[in-house]
């Protein structure tokens, strides 16, 4: 990833053994500066649009698509918010089954219920009785309909397989009337991995503008420590001098 070639060196005491002296050096990437950066991608909020990510895009085939260039992978993943890639970043489809399995153990566990989102209920004049997708378990209920004033009042469910009109009764309930669908373990895992398919991705047009601002906030300052934009010096304090 060209990512880390944007860092700045870091000129560090050497903790090698076979080390000659004490001003011995070796030069590592200094990827603290990355929280610097972090703190900066908040300024370009309205650079960004929203971006689907496909059944097996990576950042880098993204890169390419959107900036022609592949090696521009990390600005996708900058821009879209990541500092985990591999928990972060969806899995392929057939990828979250077996992820699924090896989390819950089993098949049977895997199809275990992990708990129940309501349908949407709504009454004769289309006032919202109970809101859709709430997370509730089996013995969540809501009043019903038997003393309601006026007594004609009915409640309607509205889900993606239609309207139903639910009996007038004293109380509605998960497993009578079926007021909220269950969600199994391994569809709660597919629910999750499409929650991260939605990243924020910066315009083409503004591509260059964010790679010099980049550049800009990772060059070192002026200071004691300071040898070259990209380059400084530090000491560890955990080598014993010979």
């Amino acid at each position: 990833m060209a990512y880390f070639n944007e860092f700045p060196d870091l000129l560090y005491q050497s903790p090698l053994s076979h080390k000659n002296s004490s001003g011995d050096y070796i030069i590592i990437k200094n990827l603290f500066r990355r929280t610097r950066l972090q703190e900066h991608l908040g300024e370009y909020v309205t650079f960004f649009n929203k971006f689907v990510i496909g059944d097996g895009d990576r950042p880098d085939t993204i890169a390419s698509a959107l900036y022609g260039d592949s090696r521009l992978d990390y600005v996708v993943v900058l821009c879209a918010g990541i500092t985990n890639i591999n928990d972060q970043w969806p899995l392929q489809d057939y990828q979250v089954y077996d992820y699924a399995l090896g989390k819950y153990g089993s098949e049977e566990e895997m199809n275990k219920i992990h708990h129940y989102e309501t349908f949407e209920i709504r009454d004769e004049q289309a006032r919202q009785i109970l809101p859709p997708n709430l997370i509730v378990d089996k013995d969540f209920k809501i009043d019903g309909t038997s003393h309601k004033y006026p007594n004609t009042t009915r409640y309607t469910l509205r889900s993606d397989n239609g309207y139903r009109q639910l009996d007038d009764k004293d109380e509605f309930t998960v497993l009578t009337d079926g007021i909220a669908a269950a969600v199994t373990n391994l569809q709660f895992e597919f629910m999750q991995n499409e929650k991260k398919r939605e990243i924020d991705v910066l315009r083409p047009g503004y591509l260059q503008l964010f790679i010099n601002d980049m550049r800009d906030i990772l060059r070192y300052d002026k200071s004691s420590s300071y040898i070259a934009p990209d380059l400084a010096r530090t000491e560890s304090t955990e080598v014993v001098n010979p």
